[in-house]
């Protein structure tokens, strides 16, 4: 997608040990005009294959998560990165290493919000290695539901992430598509 590109050539941030700082727009401040475009697109990408509900994880997926359920016109579920106090009722749960923090967290979605007859669409701020998208999936498929397709904001396609996804027979859709770092600059497919 040409303008979420330019987005990151203007805006991004390449780190060491190839992280993309994107908070300007998508992870620390929200660009809102720029997640409906990317809701609308997902929407677009998504639209035939009968999404019941859109599942992502906090904190930074929440924001093109909710465009596209809005954009679908089906509810969005987040899933929790610590279970508060409030929740006593059945949950899933899943581990997920953030490669970003190096850190594992438990995931987790409250089971009266997933069922078998749901039609998942994953939506994920990034893809590097898939360790959220897999998380995610698992929750859906704890709750027998199925998963018929994974939207990323941005993918690090030279990462084990997309190759695990689409190897697994998901339908992923990376709206940009990122092929290396090389000297501090972003090259795209």
């Amino acid at each position: 997608m040409e303008l979420l590109e330019e987005r990151i050539k203007k805006d991004g941030v390449v780190l060491p040990g190839d992280v993309l700082k994107v908070n300007s727009f998508l992870n620390h401040q929200i660009d809102p005009q720029l997640m409906m475009t990317l809701g609308q697109e997902f929407a677009r990408l998504f639209k035939d294959a009968g999404v019941t509900r859109v599942l992502t994880a906090e904190a930074s997926g929440i924001a093109p998560g909710i465009m596209a359920a809005y954009c679908l016109g089906v509810p969005m579920i987040f899933a929790r990165k610590k279970k508060p106090s409030t929740v006593t009722d059945a949950v899933y749960t899943a581990e997920v290493f953030s490669y970003t923090k190096q850190v594992t967290n438990t995931i987790s979605v409250e089971a009266k919000f997933l069922d078998a007859n749901d039609r998942i669409l994953v939506i994920d701020d990034f893809l590097a290695n898939g360790e959220a998208a897999k998380g995610l999936i698992s929750l859906a498929e704890q709750a027998g539901a199925e998963v018929v397709g994974v939207g990323v904001v941005v993918e690090k396609a030279f990462q084990g992430g997309h190759d695990w996804l689409v190897n697994h027979g998901y339908h992923l859709e990376a709206l940009a598509s990122i092929k290396k770092f090389a000297d501090g600059q972003v090259i795209f497919n």
